[in-house]
């Protein structure tokens, strides 16, 4: 499927809405927040376009969705989308002030959030430096948004007193008619604005057109994952980032399938294995430290029944050969891993169902083309470590208000990644590392994939990253941090042990030298590890 095979005036609701014709009754949403069937949403959706466009929202104006995965987040998605506006989906995780920055660099004139968030917004609010001058409504779900409309007293209300007035989400949406025209948007007009994850620093803002999420279904959900109508998708990343999007409402809606949505925390590992086995769940969507903290559940398989599951997807970092091992002999269900980014809206490299290399990224995914560099942008040989682009129609143009960064990335048709990969014989795709986390010991490249894989066949790793740190002469030597398992005590002598079995698979070079014992790592609300942390703590401590 190409962009030129959608109508030119084409409106992303339309994976929603084309549903209405023969499953308008089929159960889309399930979860402990609630159930919804197509023509519900597509009702309350209804319902928030008609109220935005009381507001005054027009075509491509921001609204922003602060909100836990709920029916609510899905209706304000694609009532936004139906007007013609941009849906911008903010992580509930972050601190007042990375809110603020996100609705002021966003330019969101209006924000839906959950009574349960209110204190966190009225931080936000107060903290935003020159304060939110396009920011003109707060939508409020749920009881503090009811206690709102109720005209509590000011001191009890978390949103009153501030510059900008609030509304009760079901008052809002109560009155307003349930049909309503969608706008007649091209298909390369904005309809989503997303902040990517930060392993690397400030959040970059990124638009994707109405076509863009039409595509990455079409390419990858149905032509690499193969989504059928029976399936029931549930995806442990939020969503607020479009892998989350992606495999909890673009993807199964497209072909009719359903979808589970936990308000929860996705770090909760008790309680998502509940919910896979209490919904049932047939394609399960995680991030590679999602799957690892399952597998160190004592007696995964037998306490808990994940018999509904036909697929599994890792996606976000690359997922380590022995955790797809681990999982495979667990449960007896593969793990599809892939490679995506916010840039291009979704996954581009992955394997195929039946067809996984455990280790590596996979193989294109139609409609995208790629080309491994080297720092002056030539081609490289197969088998050589370079620098990934990336070409397809899903690409974004532009990082919003960051013309420096946008120059470096988008360079014409292709989009460099900032990772670093190296092709197979076959066409395989294996990652090495993102650019700034290869390490260069002794003059020679070394992947902290690589070294992180290997820790993991030891059983007492549960989770692990490798960075460079100086030594005491100032050269660069690899660092391991690593969650030990249960059972394992984190001693000098553990240490040793790990380091002494790096070195037996291994070069002597890119063994680590150092092991550090830590109860977690730090990571970005999808589970990618940032490493630049660990960076910034060791360099802290080398100066002390």
């Amino acid at each position: 499927m190409r962009a030129a095979d959608l109508p030119l005036r084409y409106n992303a609701v339309e994976i929603l809405e084309h549903n209405l014709a023969e499953r308008a009754g089929k159960r889309a949403l399930d979860g402990p927040a609630g159930e919804r069937t197509f023509a519900e949403v597509a009702e309350e959706a209804n319902r928030v376009g008609n109220a935005l466009q009381e507001l005054g929202v027009r075509a491509e104006d921001r609204v922003a969705i602060l909100l836990p995965d709920s029916p609510e987040w899905a209706a304000a998605f694609f009532g936004t989308l139906k007007v013609g506006g941009v849906a911008l989906g903010v992580n509930t995780l972050l601190t007042p002030s990375e809110h603020a920055y996100i609705l002021r660099d966003g330019k969101a004139r209006v924000l839906i959030t959950d009574g349960s968030l209110a204190p966190a917004v009225a931080a936000a609010l107060e903290s935003a430096a020159g304060g939110l001058p396009d920011l003109e409504q707060v939508i409020v779900v749920g009881d503090s948004g009811r206690a709102l409309a109720d005209e509590v007293p000011a001191d009890e209300a978390p949103l009153a007193g501030l510059s900008v007035p609030s509304l009760d989400y079901s008052g809002w949406i109560g009155a307003q008619r349930a049909e309503l025209a969608p706008a007649a948007t091209h298909r390369e007009d904005f309809c989503t604005l997303n902040y990517s994850s930060g392993t690397t620093g400030t959040p970059k803002g990124i638009l994707h057109a109405h076509k863009d999420l039409a595509l990455s279904a079409r390419l990858w959900g149905v032509g690499a994952l193969g989504l059928r109508e029976d399936d029931v998708a549930f995806s442990n990343a939020k969503l607020f980032f479009t892998y989350g999007l992606g495999g909890s409402l673009i993807f199964p809606w497209t072909v009719g399938a359903s979808a589970v949505l936990n308000p929860g925390a996705g770090r909760d590992t008790p309680a998502v294995l509940s919910i896979l086995e209490r919904y049932r769940p047939t394609i399960f969507f995680n991030a590679p430290t999602g799957y690892a903290a399952m597998l160190a559940m004592p007696d995964l398989a037998r306490e808990h029944d994940l018999s509904s599951l036909r697929l599994c997807v890792s996606a976000g970092e690359a997922l380590p050969a022995p955790v797809w091992h681990g999982w495979k002999e667990t449960t007896g269900v593969e793990i599809i891993d892939g490679i995506g980014s916010t840039e291009l809206f979704h996954i581009f490299i992955s394997n195929r169902p039946g067809k996984v290399r455990p280790g590596s990224s996979g193989t294109p995914v139609d409609g995208y083309a790629m080309r491994i560099v080297d720092e002056a942008g030539e081609a490289l040989p197969t088998g050589e470590i370079g620098n990934l682009l990336v070409r397809g129609e899903t690409a974004a143009l532009f990082y919003l208000h960051q013309e420096a960064l946008t120059r470096r990335t988008f360079l014409g048709e292709w989009v460099w990644t900032g990772d670093k990969y190296r092709v197979d014989e076959e066409g395989y795709y294996w990652h090495a590392g993102r650019t700034d986390d290869m390490l260069k010991v002794g003059g020679i490249w070394v992947s902290p994939v690589e070294v992180e894989g290997t820790l993991l066949g030891h059983p007492a790793v549960t989770e692990c990253a490798v960075v460079g740190v100086p030594d005491s002469v100032g050269l660069i030597k690899p660092k391991a941090w690593v969650v030990p398992a249960p059972g394992f005590e984190p001693t000098g002598e553990l240490a040793e042990e790990l380091i002494a079995y790096c070195g037996e698979s291994m070069a002597a070079y890119k063994r680590p030298r150092w092991v550090e014992f830590v109860e977690e790592l730090p990571k970005t609300a999808t589970g990618k590890i940032r490493r630049f942390k660990l960076r910034d703590a060791a360099g802290a401590h080398s100066r002390r």
